[in-house]
């Protein structure tokens, strides 16, 4: 039996009777392709369908290739739930829930490159490929002052872009550039990072009943080690989960 802030929020994040999770393939820490079924799958996926299960109601996973193209989407009302990095820029349209995964933020480049340490980075002449609209994008649009950064349609395009035109660098997230340097001999990813980006479950303004069922949601799957196994079962087990909050969540609308 829901009670009746349970019931508002449902109503919330759910007002077409199922709950529209975007899911982002963009960031492989949270979400991939199964390579047999090609179905999403990975901690982002999990969370989404133990949220569904929990309100009982059916879930639709929204899938895009780029973090950008789910804000974008935000104005068509596409949909309900989002897994995103915290912003500035996102949080005046949307509302977060506190991080639930810490991923760091860095750049690659070719094994002969100058550069070696994050503050090599932001120098005249320097082209950085990023993927537009992703957390890294919008973190050094505002944290560059120098160098310039060169947009492409996803993140995994900015580094093969980077690679193909020869510029300077590509910034992203640390697992997936890691696997790419691996997997590409001449490239190296640089130690340290420019930014920690906290990933967080998000709803679309003004819908605070559901912010609060959320809130309340993602620090049980913290707490509980929920989150830590749903990492585990996709590969992920070296991100990092965020810290539960010391006290539960208890500012509900009236």
């Amino acid at each position: 039996m829901m009670n009746n802030a349970t019931t508002k929020a449902l109503n919330e994040l759910a007002p077409t009777g199922h709950i529209r999770v975007a899911i982002n393939y963009g960031n492989p820490v949270l979400a991939q392709k199964n390579p047999q079924t090609g179905e999403p799958e990975g901690v982002s996926v999990d969370l989404a369908r133990e949220l569904s299960c929990r309100l009982h109601v059916p879930v639709e996973l929204v899938t895009f290739d780029a973090a950008g193209k789910v804000f974008e989407a935000l104005k068509a009302s596409a949909w309900d739930v989002a897994f995103l990095a915290i912003d500035p820029v996102r949080a005046a349209e949307i509302s977060f829930t506190s991080p639930y995964v810490v991923i760091e933020g860095t750049y690659i480049v070719r094994t002969d490159s100058p550069m070696h340490c994050i503050e090599d980075f932001d120098r005249p002449g320097n082209r950085i490929a990023v993927g537009r609209g992703a957390a890294y994008d919008l973190f050094l649009t505002r944290a560059l002052h120098h160098a310039e950064l060169v947009r492409t349609d996803t993140s995994a395009g900015a580094v093969d872009y980077f690679v193909a035109q020869k510029l300077d660098a590509a910034a992203g997230v640390r697992q997936p550039l890691m696997a790419y340097a691996e997997s590409n001999p001449g490239l190296r990813v640089i130690e340290g990072r420019f930014a920690a980006i906290e990933q967080a479950m998000g709803t679309p303004k003004r819908r605070e009943f559901g912010l609060a069922y959320l809130v309340d949601f993602i620090e049980e799957m913290k707490s509980s080690g929920f989150i830590t196994h749903a990492l585990q079962r996709s590969g992920q087990g070296d991100a990092v989960v965020a810290p539960a909050r010391p006290m539960p969540y208890l500012n509900w609308p009236e």
